[in-house]
């Protein structure tokens, strides 16, 4: 047992024959007792988790499906409208951009609003979250299209840019999908675009998995490693590269998509080589587009107060550019791409090709940590927001399962999207009903609507594409304030974006995160370690260097080191403090032995006056201090090789005369200087609760050795 109060306390002076008393009040602490052994936790925990009982199988199915929470206390005339009128705008939203970036994640469009629609339901079921808006995230895409662009060309299929075509091969595709044989990617009846959706469902499911495991073992803590700062910079990189992915389309280009490292340099490359090709009819159309929906887009987000809800303009360039090109006959006459057949109704369901688990699992950790990690920070944040709790683990359950069972159904991986979910908060969106209309919509457009889509040009949807980009594009504009606030942040931004960008974004995420952690390392590797001074009439002590008028007590020097104390930093700990406080004691302690063994040595050649005269020049000048307080209120905590320096530290400047005290040491950091035998019987360290006690300690015991010394 740990005898705090002889160790934890602040000393006493005793009086001496009538001297002067410097008298502290010594502090007992008593600690609290240990926690159960770890086998008793485990043990109590297992009893809970294993135990069966109708209230706990009640309470795990309203937690895994909290619609059965939320739906029975619905309030239909007070939420209906505004549920209504959210889900049908962002269904009417979610049509044109499901198709758009299906060209992006390398799929066809169908798959594109099959996404959204399951996510949509799906979440609906599973989430906790009133506002977010799950569905196609553009990032995401682009994760998925390089993958799903590398497999192909692994599997030996050309890699010409027919993402979108499936006409007569639907139907093939259709009977392939209800066969019992396990398709590859050698099957004669499993054309690109088959494959294409089944190295992205594949890939949807592993991520799905993740996400869900990372909530079973309940490690979210993994998105902490994923900062404001980082996953900014992060998705505006990969806007750049998602932009440049889609500029072959603005041209008209028939160029291959590059994927790898250094892709965005490749692919301007190829650009600039094949500019001459540009399809003319596709840069003109690509012009009017931008021209229009760019205009429309800042005057819908000028006006958001006084609209009721934004304009789907992106839905009527759809609708004019479509029959522009059926009626202009755009592809026959000028050599447009297109959509091609984009069929009705939906395909049966089919497993993921597990063959293909190996050759993807990797790739799909990034982007689940990616889908999750964006989808709990929205909830969380619109749900503060509007004043109702989420729960962030259930939160990862709902976006596992929206990979986990559209995977079944040819879609892809999905996440919350700040744009759309920033529109269905402003229209009025008050439950997940909102989500239920809107697949509602998306349903629509898939029994019906989606073959009339036949002649819209992919140069169309590129633009819709790279206009949904300014939100991260604009991050830019945003730092100079950023660099003001945190120039740490604003470099990490910069070093994730750039990575993100230039090298990959699977790359640039992990080199973000590697700069991030570095970063604190550094932080904490050469921290702040001013000497403090005392703020006048109070008991409160300050940096020196950070405010003026205060004052020092003579032959005392407070010292604070603002981080943990560990191997990384434990020797700038000891030159900072040798630097601060002017002594060295090992070159003090140097120079007293090299005088002495000149003493000596003098002594034995000469003799009389000489000896006198050198003896004086050789002693050492006195030091302006007696005690030094160490302020460890910022030290988190201490390892061995922290412990040790401050042992090394106490060691030294008691050689030559100069006692170290300590002071605000957190719990922590007491146990683990007991725990390393700082303290040892018979000395007498003295750890105090706070820096003004040490100080009048290390005053009194000064005045009280003066005392003595006089008689």
């Amino acid at each position: 047992t740990v005898e705090f109060n002889n160790v934890h306390s602040v000393s006493e002076m005793p009086e001496e024959d009538g001297a002067k008393q410097s008298f502290h009040p010594r502090m007992f602490l008593e600690p609290q007792e240990k926690k159960r052994s770890m086998k008793a936790l485990v043990v109590k925990q297992a009893k809970k988790t294993c135990s069966c009982t109708p209230a706990k199988v009640k309470d795990c199915v309203f937690n895994l499906l909290p619609v059965l929470q939320w739906l029975p206390k619905y309030k239909l005339k007070e939420y209906l409208l505004g549920d209504l009128m959210s889900g049908l705008i962002v269904g009417v939203l979610l049509v044109p951009q499901s198709i758009a970036y299906s060209l992006l994640a390398g799929q066809e469009p169908i798959y594109g609003l099959y996404t959204s629609f399951f996510a949509s339901i799906i979440y609906f079921i599973f989430g906790t979250s009133r506002h977010i808006s799950v569905g196609i995230f553009g990032v995401l895409c682009l994760m998925v299209g390089q993958v799903v662009d590398r497999e192909v060309q692994r599997a030996g299929y050309d890699l010409e840019p027919a993402a979108l075509r499936v006409h007569a091969e639907a139907i093939t595709y259709i009977n392939t999908t209800s066969s019992p044989v396990n398709q590859t990617s050698h099957h004669p009846f499993c054309d690109k675009s088959c494959y294409a959706i089944t190295v992205g469902a594949t890939m949807t499911f592993i991520a799905g998995v993740y996400q869900v495991a990372m909530g079973f073992f309940q490690v979210g803590f993994v998105s902490v490693y994923l900062s404001d700062s980082l996953l900014s910079g992060f998705v505006t990189g990969a806007s750049f590269t998602i932009l440049t992915s889609q500029a072959k389309y603005l041209l008209g280009l028939d160029i291959p998509r590059s994927n790898g490292i250094g892709s965005f340099v490749t692919t301007w490359i190829n650009i600039f080589r094949n500019i001459h090709k540009t399809n003319f009819c596709d840069l003109i159309t690509s012009l009017l587009c931008f021209l229009v929906l760019i205009p429309s887009k800042e005057l819908n987000e000028h006006f958001k107060s006084r609209l009721k809800a934004p304009i789907p303009v992106e839905l009527a360039v759809i609708v004019v550019a479509t029959l522009a090109s059926h009626f202009g006959k755009l592809r026959e006459n000028y050599g447009s791409s297109v959509a091609g057949h984009i069929p009705t109704g939906f395909l049966p369901p089919r497993p993921p090709d597990w063959n293909l688990i190996p050759s993807v699992a990797l790739d799909a950790l990034p982007i689940a940590i990616i889908g999750f990690a964006i989808t709990v920070s929205l909830s969380e944040m619109f749900a503060k927001k509007h004043g109702y709790t989420v729960k962030a683990n259930q939160e990862m359950y709902a976006i596992g399962f929206c990979n986990i069972i559209p995977s079944f159904f040819h879609c892809f991986t999905t996440s919350a999207a700040l744009a759309k979910t920033l529109v269905k908060e402003s229209t009025g969106c008050r439950t997940q009903v909102s989500g239920l209309l809107t697949a509602l919509v998306i349903l629509l457009v898939l029994l019906v609507i989606a073959p009339l889509f036949y002649s819209l040009q992919k140069c169309v949807l590129a633009v819709i594409t790279i206009v949904n980009l300014r939100g991260a594009l604009r991050k830019f504009k945003d730092l100079p304030k950023m660099w003001h606030l945190s120039k740490v942040d604003t470099v990490i931004w910069l070093v994730t974006m750039a990575s993100s960008a230039l090298i990959s974004t699977e790359i640039g995420l992990l080199v973000g995160v590697c700069f991030s952690m570095l970063c604190v390392i550094f932080r904490t590797q050469r921290p702040e370690a001013p000497l403090l001074g005392w703020v006048a009439e109070s008991e409160t002590y300050e940096s020196l260097s950070a405010y003026k008028n205060l004052q020092t007590k003579p032959g005392v020097m407070v010292f604070r080191f603002e981080a943990p104390l560990y191997y990384i930093n434990k020797e700038c700990f000891k030159s900072t403090l040798y630097k601060q406080t002017g002594v060295n004691p090992v070159w003090v302690k140097a120079a007293k032995k090299k005088a002495a063994k000149r003493m000596v040595r003098e002594k034995e050649v000469d003799s009389g006056g000489k000896l006198t005269s050198i003896s004086v020049e050789l002693v050492p000048e006195p030091l302006g201090f007696h005690t030094i307080v160490i302020d460890c209120c910022a030290m988190q905590f201490l390892d061995t090789a922290g412990i040790r320096a401050l042992k090394e530290v106490c060691k030294d400047y008691g050689e030559i005369e100069v006692q170290v005290l300590l002071a605000q040491c957190n719990p922590s950091v007491r146990s683990s200087l007991i725990r390393g035998e700082f303290f040892k019987e018979g000395e007498d360290h003295l750890l105090f609760h706070s820096v003004h006690q040490a100080v009048d300690f290390a005053l009194g015991a000064q005045e009280h050795n003066r005392s003595c010394a006089s008689k």
